[in-house]
C-alpha cells in the first residue's frame, strides 16, 4: 500500500560540481518510486525551480541534490517558504553539515572525536610560507574545501612540495579550506535512517584514498559488509556516528563517514545529509545488508518526510 497519493517531485541535477552524480541518484529514486506506482515527477533543478514546483503541482519534494544549494539549506529554506514537505534534514542541520568548519565545532562541543584540524581563511596568507608554521600537527594532511562534497577538491599532502598546489585546488572551490590530520586506518561509513543506525560498510579503494573516482567508478573500491572490525569497536563507531547525526539536528537518511585508527579509535570526518543513491553508493549497500532493498529504502525515506511534515503542522 502506498504511503501517499500526493505528487512527489524528485529534485536532482542542480548547478554544483556534483551535478552528474545527483542526476544518477535522482533517476534511481525516480525509477524506484515509479515502480512502486507513486505519482512522481523528475525535476532537473534550475534557477526557476520555484515556478516549476508550482507548475508541476508538487506536494512532496524528494531531494537528491548533492552539494551547493541542494545540500546547504538553501533549497530546504525555499521549500519551507512554499509549504512543501521534503526529505532529509532541515535548513540549519543541512547548513551545518555542509560546512565542515561549522560541523567540526559542533562535534567538538559535543565531545565527538574528530581529527586535529586547522582552517585557512585567506589563501595569500599561506602560499609561499612554510606550511608547518600554520599547522601544529605532523603530516600527512588532508586538504579540502570547507563546503564541498564527494571528495571534490581533496588532496593528501605528504611533503612540503605538495602543499601550495593542494591549497590552490581547494580554494578554487571554496573561500575557506580545511587542513586535517590524515588518520591511518580503516574507513567506515555508517548509515542512519529516521533516527536509527542501519549498519555500516568498510571501503577499501584501489586508489590513494576514497576520492571522487573511487566513489563513482565501478570496480575501483572493495566494499566490506559488515566492516572488518571487532564488534566492540563497531558498536562504538555506530554510537559515535548516531551522536554526530543527532548533534547537527539531522533528519531522514544520512551517512556518517569515519576513520578508525590502528588502536580502534573512531574519528568522525563528516555527515552527509543527502547520501548518494547511485549503483555504487554506500547507503543502499548498507540498507541491503540490513535486509532492506532499494525501493524499501526510498519508501522509508519518504515515510520520514511525511512524519516530519505532520510534526511541523502540530
Amino acid at each position: 500500500m502506498k504511503l501517499t497519493n500526493k505528487r512527489i517531485g524528485v529534485l536532482m541535477g542542480g548547478r554544483s560540481a556534483e551535478r552528474e552524480i545527483s542526476l544518477r541518484s535522482g533517476m534511481a529514486v525516480y525509477d524506484a518510486l515509479k515502480r512502486l506506482k507513486y505519482d512522481v515527477v523528475a525535476i532537473d533543478v534550475g534557477h526557476n525551480i520555484s515556478d516549476v514546483l508550482k507548475k508541476k503541482k508538487i506536494d512532496i519534494a524528494f531531494i537528491t541534490l548533492h552539494g551547493g544549494f541542494g545540500e546547504n539549506g538553501a533549497i530546504q529554506g525555499m521549500l519551507e517558504v512554499l509549504g512543501i514537505p521534503y526529505t532529509g534534514s532541515g535548513i540549519l542541520a543541512s547548513a551545518l553539515a555542509m560546512d565542515k568548519e561549522a560541523s567540526k565545532k559542533v562535534f567538538l562541543h559535543n565531545k565527538i572525536p574528530i581529527p586535529p584540524y586547522a582552517v585557512i581563511n585567506d589563501k595569500s596568507s599561506v602560499l609561499g610560507s612554510h606550511s608547518r608554521t600554520i599547522v601544529n600537527f605532523p603530516m600527512p594532511w588532508v586538504i579540502k574545501p570547507a563546503t564541498e562534497g564527494s571528495s571534490i577538491g581533496v588532496s593528501i599532502v605528504k611533503e612540503e612540495g605538495q602543499f601550495n598546489s593542494a591549497v590552490e585546488k581547494a580554494f578554487s572551490l571554496s573561500n575557506r579550506v580545511i587542513i586535517e590530520k590524515y588518520i591511518r586506518g580503516k574507513e567506515v561509513h555508517i548509515g542512519i535512517l529516521n533516527g536509527k543506525v542501519l549498519g555500516g560498510v568498510e571501503v577499501k579503494p584501489s586508489l590513494e584514498f576514497y576520492n571522487y573516482e573511487a566513489k563513482y567508478t565501478m570496480g575501483k573500491t572493495e566494499y566490506i559488509l559488515p566492516p572488518g572490525i571487532n564488534s566492540k569497536v563497531y558498536e562504538m563507531t555506530k554510537e559515535i556516528a548516531l551522536r554526530a547525526h543527532t548533534s547537527l539536528g539531522c533528519k531522514g537518511a544520512t551517512r556518517v563517514d569515519l576513520k578508525i585508527n590502528k588502536m580502534g579509535k573512531p574519528y568522525v570526518l563528516e555527515v552527509n545529509t543527502i547520501p548518494g543513491m547511485t549503483e555504487t553508493s554506500l547507503l543502499p549497500k548498507i540498507a541491503n545488508e540490513a535486509g532492506m532493498d532499494f525501493p524499501s529504502l526510498i519508501e522509508e525515506i519518504l515515510r520520514g518526510a511525511i512524519v516530519e511534515s505532520k510534526k511541523r503542522k502540530r
